[in-house]
């Protein structure tokens, strides 16, 4: 227990992106079962933002994920890893949070994690989504499954949106996995056949995704008919869009899993390098299509699922 009596929670959580909007529901679950305590989240500077936008945080922490001859920062983490925590939920499960258990976080520390020692330990997930495996964690401190609302992440659609149907496409990726990108003339294709039926096609993505846009842009006969949005959204900005969207089709990439989320009808384009039994999107209208090479991946498939499933 901390000093006054309540209980001082940490959870660690460092991204990447899906993975972060993947823990929105064990999130909320440990805010709700523990109501009174100071909860802070562990993270990377990237998703300080949006962790400082959801409800179930008092406080939030960044990790520099320091190398062994950056003092400062060795420091910085040793001092948030001593702050009096009364107990860690560890829903990163890496080497770091090994180490960070072994070294950094003191004797007696209530710890819900999968590192040998821990009070609180966690079986082998393999083959459970990673939503499900980030909710189990926060069950197995005690707390129980809920399915959190979205409403914080409610933002308006940006204004150069179309009033009627639209579609959003995002065909960039991680640039580290580009093993996990669709070529440009399928999404091409399937922005073509979008606009034919008069649902404008929208590509969305960070200005990493500046070149997987302009490839489709130059693989697309109607061009002249996709609003190109790649950076030109804050990530609420991308919030809204994607919420009010007709339809999402996407790599495995982030914002592929907040569409999802935000139960915007869903596809997300699979190679064999994701497994959708860990890393399918959740979210009401989710679905996926995989092949083991994405080379192979015909956009007639890609458009048969929207017809049949979405559209």
């Amino acid at each position: 227990m901390s000093d006054n009596g309540s209980e001082k929670i940490l959870i660690i959580k460092h991204g990447a992106l899906g993975d972060i909007i993947q823990g929105i529901d064990g999130f909320a679950a440990i805010r709700e079962g523990h109501p009174d305590a100071q909860i802070s989240l562990l993270t990377t500077a990237p998703f300080e933002r949006l962790a400082k936008a959801m409800p179930f945080f008092d406080d939030v922490l960044i990790d520099p994920r320091a190398k062994f001859w950056d003092i400062p920062a060795l420091f910085k983490i040793r001092s948030i890893m001593k702050a009096g925590w009364t107990r860690v939920y560890d829903f990163q499960s890496s080497k770091r949070t090994k180490r960070y258990f072994k070294n950094l976080v003191p004797d007696g520390i209530e710890f819900v994690g999968v590192h040998e020692g821990v009070s609180h330990p966690i079986p082998d997930m393999t083959g459970i989504n990673n939503r499900d495996r980030m909710v189990k964690t926060a069950e197995i401190g005690g707390c129980k499954e809920i399915n959190a609302p979205t409403d914080w992440l409610n933002a308006d659609r940006p204004d150069a949106l179309p009033d009627g149907q639209y579609a959003v496409l995002i065909p960039g990726c991680s640039p580290a996995k580009p093993q996990k990108k669709w070529h440009g003339n399928g999404f091409a294709e399937v922005a073509d056949h979008l606009a034919e039926k008069g649902i404008v096609p929208v590509l969305a993505g960070t200005n990493l995704d500046r070149q997987a846009g302009d490839d489709v842009l130059a693989h697309a006969d109607h061009a002249d008919k996709i609003i190109d949005m790649i950076g030109k959204t804050s990530l609420m900005g991308l919030a809204g869009m994607l919420r009010h969207a007709d339809v999402v089709i996407g790599n495995d990439t982030g914002p592929v899993f907040l569409a999802a989320r935000l139960d915007a009808p869903t596809l997300m384009v699979m190679s064999r390098h994701t497994d959708p039994t860990m890393s399918a999107p959740y979210g009401k209208k989710a679905s996926w299509i995989r092949r083991d090479n994405l080379s192979d991946l015909n956009a007639l498939d890609v458009i048969r699922v929207l017809e049949e499933e979405m559209l």
